[in-house]
């Protein structure tokens, strides 16, 4: 740490990635867990991440781009992955030379596909058809499923690999939201069933995201597709319980910690107003210490007014003012109360002594979800991969 320039980084601890892996792995059974590594793996970092995930029990990857499917292939993973889209027509033969699975939900997207596979005289890729059951964002209208999969059998180089819908709302504990995840998996069953009708039973379907697999078992399938859990934050508290319970104990574990140290400190007296915009006067004579960390890396200005604190010497403190681009300033209390010192390491997010501060906690007050709040984390943070809490050997 001492040879870093700016003394703001982001713990990712692998070990708890394992550990959350082999947790869903053992919930979700028979059910494959497939680990979704989009968006740089929520921020964590996809390749360390994804290769972790695949030591604890993931058998498949998951991304939302081709470009994402690229860099896994060129670190060289060579698990299964999973496009989450269907790829844009310039990124279909990309799809296809490095070996990835592609979601298609469009009659174009399907002969762009055959044609890119034809081009390279490959053997048949196998299709992922997403169904749109209800959260009506991508997917194939429900009419049109039989005519796609019917399209897919009939090319040379195309294959029936599977298909998938994603739900709305299987995180929510409410009779309205309960009802209508039971409603897009009885039209996804509706669809399943007509298809072996017809002659086409998909060889793997796939419905669960994190919540689904963990509060939903009807929605296992042959697959689960986890993203947040795998990052150890439960889609809801009332989820992380149902985790422990199903498994016998197991718990999620966070994979991040965001941490930086103090590089000033300085004695102000009481009414003074530190930060922009002088938006809240210190109550007494205080300790304020400034910390190399702003909203250009992921801290947002809000944080401040929502009441965000941070932990040091293992003790809540609140923030003394509006965040910045490059620097937070905390107020320590009244002088001499709890010294606090250059160097001394902050954790905005992790935990530090009995004290724990949480991806959760910062989407409570900021009024928004936990996924965001890691994914905003910035590349100029860097990412410090560690074992159970210590960098490997």
């Amino acid at each position: 740490m001492a040879e870093r320039w700016r003394p703001a980084w982001a713990d990712i601890d692998l070990d708890a990635v394992r550990h959350n892996a082999a947790v869903l792995a053992r919930l979700s059974e028979p059910a494959a867990l497939c680990a979704v590594v989009k968006a740089d793996g929520y921020g964590h970092g996809a390749v360390p991440v994804a290769r972790a995930a695949l030591e604890g029990g993931a058998h498949w990857l998951a991304v939302a781009l081709v470009e994402e499917g690229v860099a896994l292939r060129e670190a060289g993973i060579e698990a299964p992955i999973l496009l989450l889209s269907e790829p844009a027509p310039a990124a279909m033969d990309e799809a296809v030379a490095r070996r990835l699975d592609p979601t298609v939900y469009s009659a174009g997207g399907l002969q762009q596909l055959g044609a890119a596979v034809a081009d390279r005289g490959l053997p048949p890729v196998e299709v992922h058809l997403k169904v749109d059951t209800g959260m009506h964002r991508v997917g194939a209208d429900i009419a049109d499923v039989p005519g796609l999969v019917a399209a897919t059998t009939a090319h040379p180089r195309l294959a029936f690999g599977a298909l998938w819908t994603h739900l709305a709302v299987a995180e929510g504990d409410s009779p309205p939201d309960r009802e209508f995840t039971a409603a897009q998996l009885g039209r996804f069953d509706a669809v399943v069933a007509a298809l072996a009708e017809a002659g086409h039973p998909p060889p793997m379907t796939h419905a669960a995201n994190s919540a689904g697999a963990i509060g939903v078992p009807a929605a296992r399938r042959d697959m689960v597709r986890c993203g947040i859990a795998v990052y150890g934050v439960a889609p809801t508290a009332a989820l992380a319980d149902e985790v422990a319970r199903a498994t016998g104990g197991g718990r999620l574990r966070p994979v991040l910690s965001l941490r930086a140290r103090v590089t000033s400190t300085r004695d102000l007296d009481a009414g003074e107003r530190p930060s922009y915009g002088r938006r809240r006067p210190l109550g007494q004579r205080s300790t304020v210490a400034t910390v190399p960390i702003g909203y250009a890396d992921g801290v947002p200005r809000r944080l401040f007014d929502g009441g965000g604190e941070v932990l040091i010497r293992g003790i809540r403190r609140p923030l003394a003012g509006a965040v910045t681009m490059d620097q937070v300033v905390v107020d320590c209390g009244p002088v001499g109360a709890a010294p606090v010192a250059v160097g001394d390491e902050v954790v905005l997010i992790g935990r530090q002594g009995t004290e724990e501060v949480t991806a959760d906690e910062w989407a409570c007050l900021l009024g928004t979800i936990s996924y965001e709040v890691l994914c905003d984390i910035g590349p100029r943070v860097p990412r410090v991969n560690v074992d159970g809490g210590r960098p490997p050997d």
